[in-house]
């Protein structure tokens, strides 16, 4: 339950973040969504100590979510200096 979990904090964010950003391409959207996913995924597992499948707690799922949100912060940071 708790990858379940991980990977729509994940997407939610990335989501948001498209929002936020003012994105309306699809395919940067499905980017920043999956770049969510990973960031939640990478701090999520890392601060559970690698116990994912089970409950989740919530200072994880706190890391989970800042951690998704570097991670799209960061994409679209390389993103804007790609196509500069």
């Amino acid at each position: 339950m708790g990858l379940i979990i991980l990977i729509v904090t994940g997407a939610l964010m990335g989501w948001l973040g498209s929002i936020a950003l003012k994105i309306e391409d699809g395919r940067t959207i499905l980017r920043n969504v999956l770049a969510g996913i990973a960031g939640s995924l990478v701090v999520g597992i890392a601060t559970s100590g690698g116990v994912f499948l089970g409950a989740i707690r919530a200072g994880t799922l706190l890391w989970a979510t800042i951690g998704a949100i570097v991670m799209v912060g960061l994409y679209n940071v390389v993103r804007e200096r790609v196509l500069r």
